[in-house]
C-alpha cells in the first residue's frame, strides 16, 4: 500500500493555520491558533504536527534558545495539496477519469449562470495554454 502523503481532514486544519502564516510557528502558536476555531486538544494538534511531518507536508526547527520549542513550516503548499487530493479522488472513485469526476461535479452542483461561465472561461484558458492530456485510444476516459 501506498504511503499517504496529503493531509487528512482533521491535519488540513493544522495547515490552514500555516498556509495562512508568512513564517515558522511555534507549536504553542499553531494550538492556539487552531483552538480558535476548533475545540481540538493541544495534544491532538501535537500528533497531528508529527503526522504532517513525517508525511513531507511540514519540517521543523528547534528554537536555538529552547530546546523544548519547535518551529513549523510548509513544505508543501495548499495548491499542490489541493491538487494531490485531486487526483487520488478521482483515482479512488472516478477509476482515473478527470470527465466523469467533473461531470459529476457538474452535474450534481447548483450553479449560477455566472458560475458556469467562470467555468468555460476556465476551460478556454487551459485549451489555449495547453493545459490539457493527450488524447489516449479506449482509456476510459
Amino acid at each position: 500500500m501506498e504511503k499517504e502523503t496529503t493531509p487528512s481532514q482533521s491535519e488540513w486544519l493544522v495547515m490552514e493555520v500555516l498556509w495562512a502564516s508568512d513564517t515558522p510557528l511555534p507549536a504553542k502558536e499553531i494550538i492556539k491558533r487552531v483552538r480558535q476555531t476548533t475545540p481540538m486538544s493541544p495534544r491532538m494538534v501535537r500528533v497531528l504536527l508529527n503526522r504532517l511531518c513525517q508525511k513531507g507536508v511540514l519540517s521543523y526547527t528547534v528554537d536555538k534558545h529552547d530546546a523544548r520549542v519547535y518551529h513549523y513550516s510548509v513544505l508543501k503548499s495548499k495548491e499542490l495539496c489541493q491538487q494531490e487530493k485531486s487526483r487520488k479522488f478521482v483515482d479512488s472513485y472516478f477509476s482515473g477519469s478527470s470527465k466523469n469526476a467533473m461531470a459529476a461535479l457538474l452535474e450534481s452542483a447548483a450553479l449560477t449562470q455566472s458560475q458556469y461561465k467562470e467555468l468555460e472561461q476556465i476551460l478556454s484558458q487551459c485549451l489555449e495554454t495547453g493545459h490539457f492530456a493527450e488524447e489516449k485510444e479506449c482509456d476510459g476516459q
